[in-house]
């Protein structure tokens, strides 16, 4: 948490990006030395079939590389390599080691529990899109850590003391309401813009969101958001996330006596291999700064 004293102290904002990432953990070491995985975060086994990722070897430190695959990969051996199910029975990561079974697979320190992250792949093209895993929510941080060093090169005073809250449990859904100044009114969550079927939302404006799996956020400050848009020109989308929840409706079920809101770039495939705009990233931008140098509301 990064707090920055405004010309009023007396009532606080919160704003929060949140840290975690999608990845897994080894849940099993097979016999012929491969591991079985278990998710950490809400996505699904097609998203991270043929990824390359790296397994962080808790005994010991070292990191080793694999890719996950679903057991019966090969075309020209498995006839339903093409239709099988991807679940948690079939789906593993070949190493990029010597090894054949358990014992050799354990004998590099890996256990039961070393967590397993996945290669971001990370791609900005000449026509400004830029494509990665674990936009949701490393694009929120970046804005928020680019806005903290504005705000300190050119000793810009917040009207409202403002903690920036870089937190750490959105994907697995504690969310950041722990720690939470008394005197904070007002939680901005910077997460991300959900896009699909009968969304709003897209790569180019900045998402507001009005209502999410948690329930409706809250109206008067969501309205406030609406009118910074329309004031500053700010290109914005109002949406409903229908599978979601953020660090600001986690601190609302912790019983948070604060005004809620969410809103975010435009992120397409969601929990898969992501995409953004450089449009929608400067738009979200710049309704956070418009956000944090207006007044509360009523």
């Amino acid at each position: 948490m990064v707090s920055v004293k405004g010309l009023d102290d007396s009532k606080h904002r919160i704003v929060t990006a949140h840290l975690d990432t999608l990845g897994a953990m080894v849940r099993a070491i097979k016999p012929d030395g491969r591991l079985k995985l278990a998710l950490v975060g809400g996505f699904v086994y097609n998203a991270i079939e043929g990824e390359n990722c790296t397994v962080h070897v808790a005994k010991n430190g070292r990191e080793i590389s694999g890719t996950i695959l679903i057991h019966q990969t090969s075309v020209h051996v498995y006839r339903d390599a093409g239709t099988a199910e991807r679940t948690q029975d079939n789906m593993e990561i070949r190493l990029d080691e010597k090894v054949t079974n358990a014992d050799e697979t354990r004998a590099l320190g890996i256990e039961v529990g070393d967590f397993i992250s996945f290669d971001p792949r990370v791609v900005v093209t000449e026509s400004g899109f830029i494509k990665s895993r674990h936009l949701d929510d490393k694009v929120s941080a970046a804005i928020l850590i680019e806005l903290l060093k504005i705000y300190k090169e050119e000793n810009v005073q917040l009207p409202h003391t403002t903690h920036f809250y870089f937190s750490a449990f959105e994907e697995v859904g504690h969310g950041a309401n722990s720690s939470l100044p008394k005197e904070a009114v007002e939680y901005l969550a910077v997460d991300m813009g959900a896009m699909g079927d009968d969304q709003a939302t897209d790569e180019y404006t900045v998402s507001i969101c009005v209502k999410d799996g948690s329930g409706p956020y809250h109206y008067e400050l969501r309205q406030h958001m609406v009118a910074l848009c329309e004031t500053n020109k700010i290109p914005y989308k109002l949406d409903i996330y229908p599978y979601y929840g953020s660090d600001a409706s986690a601190a609302m079920r912790a019983g948070a006596e604060v005004k809620h809101a969410l809103l975010g770039a435009g992120i397409e495939s969601s929990h898969s291999y992501e995409r953004t705009h450089t449009d929608s990233v400067e738009a979200t931008e710049r309704l956070v700064d418009a956000y944090l140098k207006s007044p509360l509301i009523d």
